[in-house]
């Protein structure tokens, strides 16, 4: 079998019970679940040309398989996130590093015990590892807020050094914001790890499809029940009834083709998208990469490099470490961060995530919240970050409990 394309000009909508937007793994998870488990048949609508949402991956020119969103790691201490995606792929086992390149001098990401050594020499190093330990603990992560707040001289010059060399710039290019204007829940991502592990995760499973992740949601969305129409916007085809005629007046229905929609409509998309804007568009960072690909098997000596000093770009990825796949050639991909401006020429990957930015998603949220069949889900739609796996999780629960009613 294979997946079940339908252009959404030939779908009979009479015979769906159930509509998802979006086909990343928010979307793919609850219309296979409703599926497979509840007999439900699917309809997708997916305004992209391919299914996987930012997962999305392929072969560029070079012949090197490449993700076209940005890279994608997989990592969880959910087993049954794990498990669950295993029954669409096979796991390609892979520990995750990451180096900073500070002014050409590689120093492991968190910033830990070896990359202390680097920066202070080993006989410093080592007074400070002990003053870290008996502050926090071994084996411990630590905030760079945390670190700041210690009165002790020299945890005050780890968490200079940590915050100059390895947050500050880097954090003024990812998110276009001075480090006191990024929401603690962005600032606790970069902590230093009093450990000499130098792998970027410690989840218990961690892995990478071993054919890719786009093969992954051609096995996940392959079910009878499941029809996909790629090319479509939500927007463009559904009708949206309100209450009545006034800006902040609630839905009170979906139609799709000129009939209300009564089934379950799961929706990943930006939620301020379905509204064509009404209030203004949320803010969001987006992302803009370049890919280089060079005559020699490998470029860098692990996946990602970080520039937290230097160079416009925020990192660059490898993505042979990722894959595990043998070429004579390798292809990089620079990654700049940039505002989201122009919704027909960019994504939106990150919300900018602070106390008016989310009074300003909650008035787009509160006009959805009278329609009883309507269900927003993932980073978009909730409009904040999620890693892959709480994806699955939240998708599979979700899939539960319509599945319960």
């Amino acid at each position: 079998m294979a997946v079940n394309l339908v252009p959404y000009a030939e779908v009979d909508l009479s015979q769906i019970d159930a509509v998802v937007v979006g086909s990343g793994f928010a979307g793919s998870v609850v219309a296979r679940e409703l599926a497979e488990r509840g007999g439900k048949r699917v309809l997708i609508i997916e305004k992209r040309s391919h299914v996987g949402g930012n997962m999305y991956d392929c072969y560029d020119e070079a012949g090197i398989l490449v993700h076209a969103y940005g890279p994608h790691i997989f990592h969880t201490n959910n087993q049954r996130a794990y498990e669950y995606l295993a029954r669409f792929t096979n796991w390609r086992t892979y520990q995750h590093e990451v180096l900073a390149n500070l002014n050409g001098t590689y120093i492991p990401v968190p910033f830990n015990k070896n990359s202390m050594e680097i920066v202070f020499g080993p006989e410093k190093a080592l007074q400070l590892m002990n003053k870290l330990i008996d502050t926090f603990g071994d084996e411990r992560k630590v905030t760079i807020t945390e670190l700041r707040a210690q009165n002790d001289p020299d945890l005050q010059e780890v968490a200079e050094f940590v915050y100059q060399n390895v947050f500050l710039y880097y954090t003024q290019k990812q998110w276009g914001l001075t480090p006191d204007e990024v929401d603690p829940s962005v600032t606790g991502r970069v902590p230093v790890f009093i450990s000499r592990d130098n792998r970027y995760f410690q989840d218990t499973y961690q892995g990478m499809p071993g054919e890719g992740y786009t093969q992954l949601f051609l096995n996940m969305l392959d079910h009878p029940l499941i029809t996909v129409s790629l090319e479509t916007e939500a927007e463009s085809v559904m009708g949206l009834e309100f209450e009545s005629g006034a800006e902040d007046a609630r839905l009170c229905a979906i139609t799709l083709k000129d009939e209300v929609f009564e089934g379950p409509i799961i929706y990943t998309g930006p939620l301020d998208e379905l509204f064509l804007a009404r209030f203004g568009r949320l803010p969001y960072r987006s992302l803009d990469f370049v890919y280089e690909t060079y005559d020699e098997e490998m470029k860098f000596p692990v996946g990602t490099v970080n520039f937290t000093v230097s160079e416009d770009y925020t990192r660059i990825t490898e993505f042979k470490h990722l894959t595990g796949q043998v070429a004579p050639n390798t292809t990089i991909m620079k990654e700049y961060s940039r505002a989201y401006e122009n919704p027909r020429e960019q994504i939106p990957y990150y919300a900018i995530i602070n106390p008016e930015n989310n009074a300003h998603y909650q008035r787009y949220r509160s006009l959805t919240e009278n329609l009883p069949n309507f269900y927003p889900l993932g980073r978009l739609a909730e409009y904040r970050y999620y890693n892959m796996d709480a994806i699955v999780v939240l998708a599979l629960q979700l899939a539960d409990q319509l599945l319960s009613e």
